[in-house]
């Protein structure tokens, strides 16, 4: 298969069928539809990816169909147990990536990692930081695959696993 990944601009249609794309990855992975606890960063893709310059959304496309997607961001979270260590100067964060079941298993989400990877790098971040959940073995796989490392497993309700990648 050929795919074309493009970064998001400020093109409304693009940013409204990437929303879709989300929002119906969502309701197949998780249940769900559009939580705005869970989804501000979706609803804001202008003020939290486009517009930002050292933040990104990436999709993949199969001709005109949004397929996969990614995004990048500096890291934004509170979490007790990163203060002083992850900072939005050194620490990027990946966000929304998601493929879609037909087209998983045809190196889509490791070049959109790769993507991303290399726009930190650029962008001077010293690591990345993502969060996924154990019940997703999969996705738990895929990440400990590319080489990156679980710093913290929480017992909450959604079985949160923080993970790390160093950059440099």
């Amino acid at each position: 298969m050929n795919f074309t990944i493009k970064k998001l601009s400020d093109n409304p249609s693009d940013i409204e069928e990437a929303k879709k794309f989300l929002y119906c990855q969502i309701r197949k992975v998780y249940g769900i539809g559009p939580t705005p606890k869970f989804h501000y960063d979706i609803e804001g893709i202008m003020e939290y990816y486009v517009l930002p310059p050292d933040n990104a959304f990436f999709a993949a496309y199969d001709g005109d169909k949004i397929v996969a997607t990614a995004a990048i961001r500096a890291y934004d979270k509170d979490y007790e147990f990163f203060r002083g260590i992850y900072t939005k100067e050194n620490t990027a964060a990946i966000w929304r990536l998601m493929v879609d079941e037909d087209y998983r298993r045809h190196g889509l989400a490791r070049r959109l990692v790769n993507l991303i990877e290399e726009f930190a790098r650029e962008h001077h971040y010293i690591r990345i930081y993502l969060n996924t959940h154990r019940y997703l073995e999969a996705a738990m796989a895929f990440w400990k695959s590319i080489g990156y490392e679980i710093t913290v497993e929480e017992d909450d309700y959604d079985e949160t696993n923080h993970m790390v990648k160093n950059l440099f």
